[in-house]
C-alpha cells in the first residue's frame, strides 16, 4: 500500500511539473503575442502565482517521494538512470529558478507600462527572449526524466 501511495504522489507531482510548465509557457507566449501590456501583466500575475503554488510544491514533493521510492523498492542512488534523472532535475531547476525571476520582472515591467501608458520597454522583450530560450532545455530535461522514470534502463553509459 505504501508503494502505491508514494508512486501516486510521485506521478501526480511529475504531471504537475510537466503540465504547469507547459501551461505557463503557453499562456505567457499567447499573452506576449498580443503585445498588450495590460494582458501581459494580468497573465504574468497568474503565472507567477501558479509557479509558486503548483510548480514549487511539486519541486519539493518530487525528490522526497523519489527518494522514498528508491529506498522502498531497493534501488541504489548510484544506479545510472537515477543519477541521470537527478542530474536532469538539477538542470531543470537551474533553468526554472531564473525563469521564475524573469516572469516576476516581466510582470513588473508590464504593470509599469500599464501605469504609465507607455509601451513595453526593451528590457521586457529581452527578458521574454531569454525566458523563451530557457524553456527549451528545461522542458527537454523534464521529458528526459519522464523517459528515465518509465524506462528505468539498466545501463545508460
Amino acid at each position: 500500500m505504501l508503494y502505491f501511495f508514494l508512486k501516486f504522489l510521485h506521478i501526480i507531482g511529475a504531471a504537475v511539473l510537466l503540465g504547469t510548465g507547459a501551461g505557463i509557457a503557453f499562456f505567457m507566449l499567447i499573452a506576449h503575442r498580443t503585445g498588450n501590456p495590460q494582458v501581459i501583466a494580468g497573465v504574468a500575475r497568474i503565472v507567477v502565482i501558479a509557479d509558486f503554488l503548483f510548480t514549487a510544491t511539486a519541486v519539493v514533493v518530487q525528490p522526497i517521494t523519489g527518494l522514498l521510492l528508491v529506498w522502498h523498492l531497493g534501488y541504489w542512488l548510484t544506479d545510472h538512470w537515477i543519477i541521470l534523472s537527478i542530474a536532469l532535475y538539477i538542470i531543470t531547476g537551474m533553468f526554472w529558478l531564473p525563469v521564475v525571476w524573469m516572469q516576476m520582472e516581466m510582470r513588473r515591467l508590464a504593470e509599469a507600462a500599464v501605469a504609465s501608458g507607455s509601451p513595453l520597454p526593451e528590457r521586457y522583450h529581452f527578458l521574454f527572449r531569454l525566458w523563451f530560450a530557457f524553456g527549451f532545455p528545461a522542458f527537454a530535461a523534464v521529458l528526459g526524466i519522464f523517459w528515465l522514470m518509465i524506462q528505468r534502463p539498466a545501463e545508460i553509459w
